[in-house]
């Protein structure tokens, strides 16, 4: 299994090692789906799991974990903004 290394914008520095194709899957899936218009992470999820392969991610499996890598990952690289909205919302920066 090749891996990928994922940044956290809640933890600056700190660098965890990941799947590479769920990661890539996921985040192809999250960058397809989202634009500068704000969505919750529900939104994020729900809208992503339909251009998941569903030999990774059978029936949307581990899809929430998934997403909430990618974002925070995304983050981390100034790809997505955070919206200091409640409930929090996400937008392409």
């Amino acid at each position: 299994m090749t891996k990928i290394a994922v940044e956290n914008v809640n933890v600056p520095g700190q660098v965890t090692n990941v799947d590479a194709a769920k990661y890539t899957a996921m985040k192809d899936a999250m960058l397809r789906v989202m634009s500068r218009d704000p969505m919750t992470a529900a939104q994020i999820k729900d809208a992503a799991k339909a251009h998941l392969p569903e030999d990774l991610f059978p029936a949307g499996a581990t899809s929430g974990w998934w997403v909430k890598c990618v974002q925070l990952d995304l983050e981390a690289k100034s790809v997505l903004t955070r919206h200091a909205t409640k409930p929090l919302t996400w937008s392409i920066a």
